[in-house]
């Protein structure tokens, strides 16, 4: 490719051009304004499909108002040629704008364009930039040579996909409607340069999160906290910060931000400076400092290193934006973050206040199951002999009413034996000391030695109940080995079967009794366990109970009872690592309790 540079004419305007040759590629600058318009109107009029321009803000008055440029265009538009054009529209050049877009195909806006050229299919040119206004330039670059065409090229479709519609820039001009921006910054300089101007700029409010401690210290080291702290004093600028809780090095600069207004304007007593600061938790996971003024303007500025100690070095890529849908958006995480931030304190006031009460009930519970275990301990040590002497003196006497009396003695004493023996188990279970003495044991004698005693203590049931309830045992043809502790066990076994025999009918008829032994997998851990279940034809589980049924003093038995029993058995079964349920029988009749362990590996 041959290539030829060239100066024709003269900065004085003396010389004048012939029409360009374009056999062979060159490149040439022409000097004077006539020079220059016959340049232009050469190349419009050799172009045979499209021209492209970029031109400034200066150039649609040009194009409009020199009758020449004008009638080029309208012809080449004529031939066919397709015109697009890029400039910025202005509130000078609205109506040259207005008049272009009525002569050229398309015209689009971008905000600060700079440099004219215009590209055909073949030919570049390039007339000056600095000119008197409303005169044409007095210099130009000419080329038709291919890659600086195809160059230009990409650089006029670069700036046309980036600009908008001229008719969208004009009527925002003519409506008074701000342009939304959105700029993605990759210059740190550039990105503190935007953040101080923002916050000088502040007329209302200024909203800021930061992330970290350090994202706080960064923004004190170039000056931005003492332009918050200028603009909150001097302009009356409302200042609201969030920021993780105060360290060492935070605690002095906060202090010097929330020092009193009556400093500067002492007339104005207990006026408390416009700077408010809230803290949040640090969260290793934010990686953004956040600014909002005047809830117009954002700037978000991404922490690329957070270890960083100058903004320089710290700061990666930033997005400022004045956006209202973005920007009203980071208002609203602003909000939301203050609001919990004061419900925090709310609940660390409230929690320091429980946490005395708390400490109170403490003490209190402390005292209260230390006076039930010693009450307990005491009740038991009269209770035995009383039961121990009532035995040896109804073994000797003869007189039927006498005997009566003993047994109603003995009787008390055994459900007040029974009753401190429930208290003790209680306070146990919930100051989780209740002991197990594990063994293996075969669940099958347990049982079977829970119903004869219960048979044997027929004496205290009515004889109504004694005669009309039968009670039966199905059994495992085989040794079902738990290993457990057998004595609380047998208390789970007892309670369950007191409690059937409690609220079953004593009609004649109108009671039975069944236990049953089941072994099987479970099915949520697939180990052996083995269930038994207690049925009984009684007046079942009342609806209001159910729910609690397992708590403690949970009972509506007009027979007496704490309603420690279930409570207590429950507890056993589950410190066992099995379970304890209960249901109403389908039929209606009664209830059936349900108790699962685990089965010995042995």
């Amino acid at each position: 490719m041959l290539l030829y540079i060239e100066k024709f004419g003269s900065e004085d305007e003396s010389a004048l051009i012939t029409p360009l040759d374009t056999s062979t590629e060159r490149t040439e600058v022409f000097y004077g304004e006539e020079n220059t318009m016959d340049v232009v109107l050469h190349f419009t009029s050799r172009a045979k499909y499209k021209i492209d321009a970029c031109i400034d803000n200066t150039r649609p008055l040009l194009a409009i108002e020199i009758k020449e440029l004008r009638k080029s265009f309208i012809d080449a538009k004529t031939r066919g040629v397709r015109l697009r054009y890029v400039t910025e529209v202005t509130k000078d050049n609205i109506n040259y704008c207005k008049e272009l877009i009525k002569i050229i195909d398309e015209l689009r806006h971008i905000d600060g364009i700079r440099g004219n050229f215009y590209i055909s299919e073949t030919e570049y040119i390039a007339p000056a930039t600095l000119h008197d206004k409303g005169r044409p330039a007095s210099q130009i670059i000419y080329s038709n040579v291919k890659e600086i065409i195809e160059h230009q090229k990409y650089v006029f479709d670069s700036f046309w996909n980036r600009a908008i519609p001229a008719e969208h820039r004009i009527r925002e001009i003519e409506e008074g409607i701000i342009p939304n921006i959105i700029e993605i910054i990759q210059d740190s300089a550039r990105a503190q340069e935007i953040y101080l101007n923002i916050v000088n700029d502040a007329a209302e409010e200024i909203l800021l999160i930061f992330p970290t401690t350090n994202a706080f210290l960064r923004q004190d080291k170039i000056g931005a906290l003492q332009l918050t702290e200028q603009a909150a004093k001097e302009r009356n600028v409302k200042v609201r910060i969030l920021m993780p809780l105060l360290d060492s090095l935070t605690e002095h600069t906060v202090r010097n931000l929330r020092q009193e207004k009556q400093q500067q304007q002492p007339q104005k007593d207990n006026l408390k400076s416009n700077i408010e600061i809230r803290y949040i938790e640090q969260i290793s996971e934010a990686k953004a400092t956040i600014l909002i003024v005047d809830k117009k303007i954002s700037l978000v500025m991404e922490i690329r290193d957070d270890a960083k100690t100058t903004f320089y070095e710290a700061i990666g890529l930033s997005t400022y934006s004045n956006s209202q849908a973005g920007v009203l958006s980071y208002v609203s995480i602003f909000e939301n973050l203050w609001i919990q931030t004061e419900l925090y304190q709310q609940v660390r006031e409230t929690n320091k206040r429980l946490e005395g009460a708390n400490e109170q009930l403490r003490v209190h519970g402390k005292m209260q199951r230390e006076f039930i275990d010693i009450a307990a301990h005491e009740l038991r040590t009269p209770i035995q002999p009383i039961l121990s002497l009532t035995e040896v003196i109804s073994s000797r006497i003869k007189d039927t009413d006498e005997a009566e009396l003993l047994k109603v003695v003995s009787r008390n004493a055994k459900r007040l034996q029974q009753l401190t023996e429930d208290v003790l188990d209680v306070t146990r279970i919930e100051s989780n000391s209740l002991l197990l003495n594990k063994e293996q044991f075969d669940l099958n004698e347990v049982i079977t030695n829970g119903i004869n005693d219960v048979i044997a203590n027929a004496g205290t049931f009515s004889v109504k109940k004694k005669e009309n309830i039968k009670l039966f045992y199905e059994a495992i043809n085989k040794t079902v080995i738990v290993e457990a502790d057998k004595a609380r066990i047998s208390q789970v076994i007892s309670n369950l079967l007191n409690n059937a025999v409690k609220f079953t009918s004593e009609e004649e008829g109108g009671g039975t009794i069944s236990v049953t032994l089941e072994e099987h997998k479970n099915d949520y851990n697939n180990k052996r366990e083995v269930i038994v279940k207690i049925k009984d034809t009684g007046i079942g589980i009342a609806s209001e109970i159910m729910p609690r049924l397992f708590t403690k003093f949970t009972t509506k038995s007009e027979k007496g009872g704490t309603g420690l029993g279930l409570f207590i058995s429950k507890s056993i079964v589950e410190v066992h690592g099995g379970r304890l349920w209960a249901e109403n029988n389908a039929d209606g009749k009664g209830a059936t309790f349900y108790f699962s362990l685990p089965v010995s590996s042995r």
